[in-house]
Parts: structure tokens; sequence; C-alpha cells
């Protein structure tokens, strides 16, 4: 639980990471009222930090300009939270510079006293990441473009290759990002087909802002957006399963990146796109609960194949 010294150095933390900030804005992320920032505010200035503030309801709270702190020393929570940032960035292959990610490293340590040095070390040298996919190599700027796009509401202009190796260039309004299953994806208004679309950054050729701003919806779901446009991209195999259960159970066993969940009169329809249906039968094969296939026709006969062999495995003998 973070102390109020804690809370009051996170303060002037942000403070020196932005322009301004609101107190509601600070009382949100730190989660305390905005009284209580009130009350922080009046510290640092007592403590001769010249924190500037705006009166009235939408009033803002600003450093000085020109002002700088000189750096803090990390709290251990902080060091934790830094160094295994940091690790998971490199060992998932984030769209970042490994020598980045090492000079970063250093500098935290620098700063850090033995006893959290001793921990952060720790950390590098007793962590092992098993991952069970190889993430996707994105170009280093093209996240952090995007990202800006996306922020500022920036058109960009992309050249694309699709999944058939068609490349095709087009403006396009990106709505946000999404790193899925190892790869990274961008959703948005594209300009070429007049319509909303998903983009995988991996096979993006090259990428360039646009000073052309965009107008973007109100309400978006991008993560939605992207999930659904994987379940029904093309090329692979469409599939729909009655599950002959509740439609909370089957949220308790179905995850929203494995596929859509439809409550109907008979049960819950399951529905998702699949490149191998070896994983979809095994994991309707774990479920605890009457399931029926209802297409395709290949996922009914790889089931039929995995009972075969299970029970030549067993002798030709199946027990009750």
């Amino acid at each position: 639980m973070y102390s109020p010294t804690t809370r009051l150095l996170s303060v002037l933390e942000l403070l020196q990471s932005r322009r301004q900030m609101s107190g509601s804005e600070i009382a949100q992320r730190l989660e305390v009222d905005p009284r209580t920032v009130r009350r922080y505010i009046m510290m640092l200035q007592d403590m001769g930090i010249p924190v500037e503030a705006e009166r009235g309801p939408y009033g803002n709270y600003q450093l000085q300009r020109g002002h700088r702190i000189p750096p803090l020393i990390f709290t251990e929570a902080e060091a934790i939270a830094l160094t295994l940032g940091l690790l998971a960035i490199r060992e998932f292959h984030f769209p970042v510079e490994v020598a980045a990610v090492e000079s970063a490293l250093a500098k935290a340590e620098r700063v850090m006293p033995e006893k959290l040095l001793a921990r952060a070390r720790a950390l590098q040298e007793t962590i092992t990441f098993h991952l069970d996919f190889l993430p996707s190599r994105v170009e280093n700027n093209f996240v952090a473009l995007l990202s800006s796009a996306v922020q500022q509401r920036q058109q960009v202009r992309l050249r694309y290759r699709s999944w058939n190796g068609e490349e095709t260039e087009r403006d396009f309004d990106p709505y946000g990002i999404v790193f899925n299953e190892g790869f990274w994806y961008t959703a948005g208004y594209c300009h070429l087909r007049r319509d909303l679309r998903t983009f995988r950054l991996d096979r993006i050729a090259a990428l360039e802002a646009k000073e052309h701003p965009f107008e973007r919806p109100e309400i978006f779901d991008v993560l939605g957006h992207v999930l659904s446009s994987l379940f029904s991209r093309p090329g692979t195999e469409q599939v729909e399963v009655l599950m002959k259960t509740t439609l909370a159970h089957a949220r308790q066993v179905t995850s929203p990146d494995l596929g859509t969940l439809e409550e109907t009169e008979q049960g819950v329809i399951f529905r998702r796109a699949a490149l191998h249906l070896e994983w979809v039968a095994f994991f309707l094969m774990c479920l605890d609960f009457p399931v029926v296939v209802v297409r395709p026709r290949a996922l009914q006969e790889t089931l039929q194949q995995m009972a075969a062999r299970a029970i030549q495995m067993t002798g030709g003998h199946i027990e009750m």
C-alpha cells in the first residue's frame, strides 16, 4: 500500500512528465480524492517547488516553466515494475531497439541504491520467458508513428502487403493499436476501400504521417473490431459450434480472443475463424458440457480422427 510520501512524490513525477494536469486527472491516477491532491500540491509548494495552479472547476497544475527537479530515487515497487517491463519488452520483441532497452536498464540501475540494484539484477538473471509463439517483427518506428497519429487524429499513408501478397497504397485514419497473440494490428477507416479495415503492422511496407486531420467516431471498440476481423479473415475455416450451456458458463471457459458467443434458445453459439482446426478440436474436447459442431465438416472429421486415435491407444476398448 502506498504511503503519503510515495503519493506526494508520484504527484511530482506526474507534473514533471506532463506539461499540465488537472486535479481530477491526478486524483484518478493516484486513486485519491481531489481534496487530497490539493493538499499534496500545497505540500510541494511549501517545500519550495514552484507548482502553478489555475483556479476554477477546470483548473490545471503545472511546474513553473524551465524548472527541473533532480532525478528521484526509485521505490522498490517502481524498480521492480520498471525492470520487469523492460525485460518483457525485450523478450517479446516489441518494436524497440534492443540497445535502447539495455541503455534504459543501465540508466535505471545507476540511480538505484544497493538493495534495489540487487533486486533488479536478480530479476534479470533468474527470469526465463517461454513463448508459445514467435512475435512478429515490426519496424521500430511504426508503432510510435501510428500511436502519435491516433492521439493527434492525423491521417497516415501506408503501403500494405495483404495475406495473398498483393501490395496497395492507401490513406488511412488510425483509430487505435492492438497487440494480440504475437501480432500488432491497427484498425480505422481506409479511404481506398471506403470502410473500416484492420491491418497487421508486420505487413506494412512503408508508413508516413500526413498533415490531414480526421474525426474519430465517439464510440469505437478497437479491440472488438480487430478480433471480429480476425474471426472472419480470408483463407480460414469458419467455425460454428453449439455449446449446450448458459452464456455465463460459456464466458467462464471461453476468453474473448478465442471467438464470439451468441445466446440462443438451444444454447450458446461459438464462432471464430481458424487456420488450424486441431487446436479448436482440442479446446472443444476439454469442455465440461455437451457441444455440437455445426460447421465446418473438416472440424467434424478432425474430431472423428482424434476419437479413432484415442480408441486405438486404449487397445480398441472403451470403459465407461
